[in-house]
This record gives C-alpha cells, structure tokens and sequence, in this order.
C-alpha cells in the first residue's frame, strides 16, 4: 500500500514538473515574441529622424560628390594595403592646385576636378607601380568656392559655400532681410561657362511659406535682395550688366 502511495506522488509530482516546464517555455517564447517585437517596430522620433537624413543627407553627399576642388580645399588620399607609403591625409591644396604625390613627377593637378576625378588619374598613375591599386580620394575641407549676399539685408558680404546652399539659407545667413529691404523677392547673379552674366528672380517668401521649391546656389552665385519698389532691370540696361555688379556685388570670384 505504501508503495501505491509513494507511486502516486511520484506521478503527481512529476505532472507538476511538467506543466511548470511548460509554462515557462511559453512564457519565455512570450517574453521573446515581445522583445522581437518592441525591437521591430520603431518609435515616431527614430523614424522622423530616419526620414530627415533620407532627405537632408543626399544634398549634402551630391554636393561633396560634385565638389570641385581648388585652393585652400583639404582632401585625403588613400590606397588599400598600401599605407603609410602611398597614403596621405590633410593634403591642403596650394595656390596652384597641384598637390604632390609618391611616383607622380610633378604632383597631380586637382583645379577643376571632383574627388572621383582625382583618384582616377592617381589610380592610372599608379598602376604602373602597383597591381589594381584601390584608390580612394575624400574631401576633408571644402573652402574655395564662395557665394555672397548683398543689397538690403544685416551683414552683407562673401562667404564659404562648404555645403549645399538654398537662396534663403544664405539670406538667413546674412541676418535676414534687412529693414527697407522686399521680403518678397530676391534676384541670382550667375556667371555663364561663356562668361556672360545671367540673373533671374525668385521669390523670398513663397519659399518661406513652402510654396515653391528651394532654390540651390552655385559656386559664385551672388544673391542680391533689393529695396522695396527696387527693379535691378533698369540699371542694368542703364549701364551694362557687367559694370552692374561691379558696382553692387564687387569682382567675381
């Protein structure tokens, strides 16, 4: 009888076990279900924050990529498995835009040229040294192109065009509008790869209000905010365009 007994237990006991196995592996499966879940879905502010960079992040790398480098720019130079000999970092570009280089007689002339052009013609030079070498070229400090702002706003003058600029950055950046000046509109003074002059007019505050698309400068633009009632288009038949911005923005740059 008291082997019936203690059998008895012993099953009850072993039931017990069981269901207590059970249980904890469906509430670890549970617990799990929950952290792949909480991990999975993103909160409002990381997403917000991943779709800013998804839209501000790609003008910012267009522009590096497009860069056209000149003097005063900082650039690094890199070839994979082949460093410290042929890599160079915190290369200033000099007045004449030729920057010395390992095997290359002379330097490499880099005026004019993106960072991809660069480690191109590195690369070509060096292959008849290395076996496919793996040229890299980045852009540390853009500096030589400029922009300026002049006319009715605080603090008119030249600046460093390090990044993608839209005209009501470089507005804000000048202080704003300033008292006496057109809030509503502003013109563009661009030189022409023929040399010419061309000017066109936009409007400050449908971009403010988002109305309109921004706006983007390029290097030399110069951006010109006019009095209220000002029309830049009698002055510059008056005296010629040229003599024009002369007068008002300075020499090109």
């Amino acid at each position: 009888m008291k082997a019936v007994k203690y059998a008895l237990i012993s099953i009850f006991l072993a039931g017990m076990c069981s269901s207590a196995t059970v249980f904890a592996q469906e509430a670890g499966a549970s617990t799990e279900k929950q952290a792949d879940s909480a991990v999975a879905t993103p909160t409002p502010e990381s997403a917000n924050a991943a779709a800013e960079d998804d839209v501000i992040l790609p003008y910012y790398d267009n522009y590096l990529k497009e860069y056209r480098l000149g003097p005063s720019d900082v650039i690094t130079v890199e070839v994979f498995g082949q460093c410290p000999d042929y890599c160079k970092s915190g290369i200033t570009v000099p007045p004449n835009a030729r920057i010395s280089y390992p095997l290359v007689p002379g330097g490499v002339l880099v005026a004019g040229k993106t960072v991809e052009q660069v480690a191109a013609e590195i690369t070509k030079k060096l292959n008849e040294y290395i076996i496919d070498p793996k040229v890299t070229v980045t852009l540390d400090k853009a500096v030589s192109t400029r922009y300026s702002v002049m006319g009715k706003v605080t603090t008119p003058g030249v600046r460093v065009m390090d990044r993608k600029v839209s005209v009501y950055e470089a507005i804000l950046d000048a202080g704003g509008v300033a008292k006496g000046g057109d809030k509503k509109r502003a013109f563009i003074v661009s030189y022409a790869a023929d040399g010419h002059l061309t000017k066109r007019e936009v409007s400050i505050s449908d971009m403010e209000s988002g109305k309109t698309a921004m706006v983007y400068l390029n290097p030399g633009d110069q951006v010109f905010v006019p009095s209220k009632g000002f029309g830049i288009d009698s002055i510059f038949d008056i005296l010629g365009k040229a003599s024009v911005v002369r007068f008002l923005f300075g020499s090109p740059f």
